[in-house]
This record gives C-alpha cells, sequence and structure tokens, in this order.
C-alpha cells in the first residue's frame, strides 16, 4: 500500500473548495471526507442530481450510504471501477491513499466533460491520436530495415567461452 502524500492531500482539499464553492472544515483530510457529505455535494456540482439524497447525521451505516452513492455517482460519470476506493477504505481510514487516488481519477475525467469548466486536478487526460497511412506508406517501412531490428555484421560469441566451460583459477 502506497504511502499518504500530504501535498496531494491539500491539493485534493483545495479543488474540492474550488468546485464546490465552500471552505472545508480546519481538520484532517480523512475527517473531512470521512462522512461522505462533501464528495455527495462535490458530485452533485459536477453532475447536478448525482446523489438525490445525503445524510447529515446518523448512524454509521447512514453515513456508509453516503459514501455508495457518491461511488455509484462517479462511476456512472465515468471514473474506472478499479479506481474507485472502498467505502472502508475512507470510512474505516484503512486506505486513505486509495481515495486520494480515487479523488485525482475524478479530477482527470472532468477534463473529459465539455460542460464542465472549473478548476483542474491532476495531470491534463491524453487525447487519442490516431493515425492514418496509405497502402504505399505501409509498404515502404516494410523495406526499411531500422537499428531497432539488430546489427548482425560481425556479430559473434567470441570471448565468451563455451557452454558449461568452468573458469580455472
Amino acid at each position: 500500500m502506497p504511502g499518504r502524500n500530504k501535498e496531494q492531500e491539500t491539493e485534493v482539499l483545495e479543488w474540492i473548495e474550488a468546485v464546490i464553492g465552500e471552505k472545508l472544515p480546519n481538520q484532517p483530510y480523512e475527517d473531512v471526507l470521512r462522512d461522505g457529505v462533501v464528495l455527495c455535494h462535490l458530485i452533485n456540482k459536477l453532475a447536478p442530481g448525482s446523489v438525490k439524497k445525503i445524510q447529515t447525521k446518523g448512524t454509521n451505516f447512514q453515513l456508509m450510504e453516503n459514501i455508495q452513492r457518491f461511488q455509484a455517482a462517479i462511476k456512472k460519470y465515468g471514473v474506472p471501477e478499479e479506481e474507485i476506493f472502498q467505502t472502508a477504505d475512507l470510512f474505516e481510514r484503512r486506505n486513505i491513499p486509495q481515495v486520494t487516488l480515487c479523488l485525482y481519477s475524478l479530477g482527470r475525467i472532468t477534463q473529459k466533460h465539455p460542460e464542465y469548466d472549473g478548476p483542474r486536478l491532476g495531470p491534463k487526460m491524453a487525447d487519442a491520436n490516431k493515425r492514418e497511412f496509405t497502402e504505399d506508406q505501409l509498404r515502404a517501412s516494410e523495406a526499411h530495415l531500422n537499428l531497432q531490428m539488430g546489427y548482425n555484421k560481425g556479430a559473434s560469441q567470441s570471448g565468451h567461452g563455451g557452454f558449461g566451460n568452468t573458469r580455472h583459477m
């Protein structure tokens, strides 16, 4: 499990504040996110109406439902399932770096949504750069021999000794 990166955690909290337009409480990273309320507000700003019911207080089970609703909403928004943290990772503080990775992934996915023009989190997502080649270009490339294919002029194994030859001391 990777270690925690305080700079990334601070960057995530600043991004969330900028997106939702509210100042977050001055508490440790995992405590700010633990009940899922901030996360639900975040996805509702990115995709309005994604989480219809947000529990602001109640039992642990009810608060964990906030996290589960957030997870379902970001999956629908486009975050790959393998980058979404488990509920216990956040609620029981088992794997906070995975939570950070998930939020970075969400920040990256927002860039693919044309309706989103807010602040960015993380690196710019790469665009496909598909190339088209004519038949003539493909045929010409087959005749081209480059050094990646190897160089066999004068290649030998002299000086390597025979197979099974032992070292004499």
